[in-house]
C-alpha cells in the first residue's frame, strides 16, 4: 500500500456523534471513471476497505467530468438505496450541494474529496480531503518563473470552469504570476477535461502565439492533450511546459523533456483516507474537518525517488 504523510490542517476537530457504528456500503462517487487519476482513487479506497470488515465499498462515476447531471443521479441513487456513507468528488460545486444536503438530512455521512462544494454548505459534510490546490498552483507558477523567466507569454490550459479544484489551482497560478512577474497570461482555455479538446486548443494556441515562453495544463486529460500538441508541433523543450497529475503518459512526457514537471496529487490517498474517514465517522470517532492529501512537483530529476513514486500511478 502506498503511504503518504498527511497533514491535518483543521481549524478545529469535528466531533461526530454516533452511538452505534453503522455497518453497510460506503459509496465512492468520483467525477469520472474514465481517468487513471480516478482509478487510482479507486485503488486507495479498495485498499482502505480491507481494514473495515463491517463495510463494503462501491466505486462509480459518470462517463465524463462534464456529465454533472449523471453524477447527481449517482448520489441520489446511493441515498435512495440507503448506503452507510458516501465519499464524493463533486464535479460541480453548486449542482452537487443539494444532494449532499439530502444525504445529511438522511443521516448519511459524507466525505468530500478533491473539489469542494459551494461556500455555505460546509455543515452538510463531515470531512474534506484535498490537495491544497491554491498552494499547488502557486508552486507551479514559481517553477514557471524560475524556468521561463519573468517576462513573456504563458498560456493556461484549464478544464471545467468553476469547479472547486480549478478555482484554486488555476486562479492561484494566474494570480501568482500577476503578483510576482510581468508575464502575460494567454487564456485560460477550458477543455472540459477532454484530451482531444485540449490537444486541438493547444495546437491553435501554439500556432497563434509563436512567442510563448510557457504553458500550464491544469489536470490529467488537459495536460496530456497539451503535451501531445507540443510534441506534434515540434516544440518539445522549446518552451516551459508544466502539467498536473501523474499517469503514465505524463510521466513519459517528463522523462522525455516535453514537460519540465507535473504536479501530482495524492489520488491514492484521497480514496484511502476518504474511506477511512467515513468509516471512522460511522464508528463514532473524531475526524479532522480538513486533510491535505499533498502534491509533489515531479521532474526528470526526482521521478524515480520514493517521494515521487508514492504518488505516481
Amino acid at each position: 500500500m502506498k503511504n503518504l504523510i498527511t497533514t491535518a490542517l483543521a481549524t478545529g476537530i469535528l466531533a461526530v456523534a454516533a452511538t452505534v457504528a453503522s455497518a453497510g456500503e460506503i459509496a465512492v462517487i468520483v467525477k469520472t471513471t474514465n481517468s487513471s487519476f480516478w482509478q487510482n482513487v479507486n485503488k486507495g479506497a479498495s485498499a482502505a476497505i480491507e481494514g473495515h470488515a463491517d463495510h463494503t465499498m462501491t466505486f462509480n462515476g459518470p462517463a465524463s467530468e462534464s456529465a454533472i447531471a449523471d453524477q447527481v443521479a449517482l448520489v441520489e441513487n446511493a441515498i435512495n438505496r440507503g448506503v452507510a456513507g458516501i465519499v464524493l468528488a463533486p464535479s460541480d460545486p453548486e449542482a452537487l450541494a443539494p444532494v449532499v444536503k439530502r444525504a445529511f438530512e438522511s443521516g448519511i455521512p459524507v466525505a468530500i474529496i478533491d473539489s469542494g462544494l459551494a461556500e455555505g454548505n460546509e455543515q452538510y459534510y463531515q470531512a474534506f480531503l484535498s490537495t491544497d490546490n491554491c498552494a499547488a498552483g502557486e508552486q507551479a507558477a514559481q517553477m514557471m518563473i524560475d524556468s521561463a523567466g519573468s517576462e513573456g507569454k504563458v498560456a493556461v490550459m484549464s478544464y471545467v470552469a468553476g469547479v472547486g479544484s480549478e478555482i484554486g489551482r488555476v486562479g492561484c497560478f494566474v494570480d501568482y504570476l500577476g503578483a510576482n512577474s510581468k508575464i502575460e497570461v494567454v487564456g485560460p482555455f477550458y477543455s472540459q477535461s477532454q484530451m482531444a479538446t485540449a490537444l486541438n486548443q493547444t495546437t491553435d494556441i501554439l500556432a497563434a502565439n509563436d512567442d510563448l515562453i510557457g504553458i500550464f495544463g491544469a489536470n490529467e486529460p488537459t495536460a496530456i492533450g497539451m503535451g501531445r500538441a507540443i510534441e506534434q508541433a515540434g516544440k518539445a523543450g522549446e518552451l516551459t511546459a508544466i502539467g498536473f497529475d501523474g499517469n503514465a503518459d505524463l510521466q513519459d512526457m517528463v522523462k522525455s523533456g516535453t514537460l519540465l514537471s507535473t504536479a501530482v496529487q495524492g489520488s491514492f490517498q484521497m480514496g484511502e483516507l476518504g474511506v477511512n474517514a467515513v468509516a471512522d465517522i460511522l464508528a463514532g470517532k473524531e475526524v479532522t474537518d480538513f486533510i491535505d492529501t499533498g502534491v509533489v512537483m515531479v521532474t526528470k530529476e526526482n521521478i524515480d525517488t520514493p517521494v515521487a513514486q508514492n504518488v505516481l500511478y
